[in-house]
């Protein structure tokens, strides 16, 4: 049986940005299942904050993932370690949330570095590990950010999300029939997070955000082990999000227009539980 098809006991998962928010609660998932995680973050405090509760099966590190030396340490270091990597999942992210002009140009090189370049780095440094066992599952973090375009988001997070998305349905035709799994995942609003208590505010979300259901970091963690499990090509979350997406598809600007009815979001999403 492939990584894919079989349950996810004694599997080895490498996880980036993985200290809190969603990438915590893959973590926290993907131990539940059975799996030995071991994921890495930039953020002394979120590693200090998730030490606790870690156990012995989630393996903390800290790890620079737009240094490529620091990146290819880590991933080494676990394969030498585990002797292997089933499961390999991109959710490094680097976030501000400002119009194109109030960003620096080194924030947007930082913004697709972090996002896009050193996920590339982390599939390359495992694909010739997984493709020597001949099964694995690679999942990276999109956006709904990334799909429609509405000038509300970040220009550069959109094109890091954009880019992730294009990069990860091409691996996914390269690697077919390989044994490979690959699993792009396209959340819409996921509250509770760092995303929305530090650094998005509502007024820079559509006031559609308030209507379309806000789902949890526990809630996406679980989609993406059961497509880990069932070998699922796209997690969209929530599930009305194809819709949107193929409204904006077929009519772009009356979507655009559709979404902005209303003004600016009016609900904290940062304080959700």
């Amino acid at each position: 049986m492939t990584a894919m098809g079989a349950p996810l006991a004694g599997k080895v998962c490498a996880i980036t940005g993985g200290a809190q928010g969603i990438g915590w609660a893959i973590a926290e998932a993907l131990c539940a299942a059975g799996a030995r995680v071991h994921a890495c973050d930039i953020s002394e405090e979120y590693l200090a904050r998730a030490s606790p509760a870690a156990g012995e099966n989630i393996i903390l590190s800290r790890c620079d993932v737009t240094v490529g030396d620091d990146l290819e340490r880590w991933i080494r270091g676990i394969h030498e370690r585990e002797g292997r990597i089933d499961v390999l999942v991109g959710n490094a992210a680097f976030v501000r949330w400002e119009p194109v002009e109030r960003m620096t140009i080194e924030e947007s090189e930082l913004t697709m570095r972090t996002g896009y370049d050193a996920m590339v780095r982390a599939v390359m440094l495992v694909l010739p590990m997984m493709r020597a066992a001949g099964s694995g599952h690679i999942v990276a973090m999109g956006s709904s950010a990334g799909t429609i375009i509405t000038g509300d988001a970040s220009a550069a997070y959109a094109a890091s999300k954009a880019a992730v998305a294009a990069y990860i349905e091409t691996l996914r035709l390269e690697l077919s029939g390989t044994g490979i799994g690959v699993t792009l995942v396209r959340p819409g609003v996921v509250a509770g997070t760092s995303f929305f208590q530090t650094h998005v505010r509502s007024s820079r979300l559509p006031r559609l955000a308030d209507f379309v259901p806000a789902v949890t970091p526990a809630q996406v963690a679980a989609a993406v082990v059961n497509a880990i499990r069932r070998g699922r090509p796209v997690v969209d979350i929530p599930r009305m999000l194809p819709l949107l997406y193929l409204l904006y598809a077929l009519f772009p600007r009356a979507t655009r227009r559709l979404i902005r009815l209303g003004g600016r979001a009016r609900s904290d999403f940062g304080s959700v539980p």
